[in-house]
């Protein structure tokens, strides 16, 4: 069950403009370097939001990645003749297009679903879906101690289609709900703590 110790960020969490992998052959195009990403719950779903450099479709092929880490992830991109992605787990991939169209394959489970239309929005260089927790069930964790990184590529094929990972070596979490509730409780009653030692000064 996730921990407040174990919430992610409440902002953006920002990524090096320009570091493309070195082992990147592919174009060195804006909407394949990633800005920002941002994960939260909206309701039943996660919302997965990511800005890049340029504007998203810049590159005709690229694709979108996030891997999860729902409980059974591993470093399944650091291995063969060109390792990347060391600190990256994941069990589960949602892949975004710039038609706005996107899918989630549960690796695990052996199992690939199309996302329902409307899922997937563009507005400039922000490319941004919802992710029915229906389809991310659990693999040890709790939903809000899942895990998330994306990696944008010029399609299918090596790593070497890899242009960026964000962040470069570990996963972000999302907030829990429950736990963001609890945090609130807690500040609201130190704040009345207070309050009533100053009244008893």
């Amino acid at each position: 069950m996730a921990t407040l110790g174990m919430a992610g960020p409440a902002a953006a969490t920002p990524d090096p403009v320009g570091d493309f992998l070195g082992t990147y052959t592919g174009p060195h195009n804006g909407d394949l370097d990633v800005v920002s990403i941002d994960v939260r719950f909206q309701g039943p779903f996660f919302r997965l939001t990511a800005t890049m450099a340029d504007t998203i479709g810049t590159t005709p092929g690229a694709i979108y990645v996030w891997g999860l880490n729902r409980g059974a992830g591993t470093e399944r991109f650091n291995t063969g003749t060109m390792p990347v992605g060391a600190g990256v787990k994941f069990d589960s991939v949602l892949v975004l297009r710039p038609n706005g169209t996107g899918s989630f394959s549960d690796i695990v489970g052996a199992k690939t679903t199309p996302l329902n239309a409307g899922m997937v929005t563009i507005n400039g260089r922000t490319i941004t879906a919802l992710l029915d927790l229906g389809l991310a069930p659990s693999l040890g964790f709790s939903p809000g101690a899942y895990t998330f990184n994306l990696w944008p590529r010029t399609g299918g094929g090596p790593n070497s289609t890899i242009a960026d990972f964000a962040p470069d070596h570990s996963n972000i979490a999302v907030p829990e709900p429950a736990s963001l509730a609890l945090l609130g409780i807690g500040v609201f009653a130190l704040l009345g703590v207070q309050q009533l030692r100053r009244r008893s000064v």
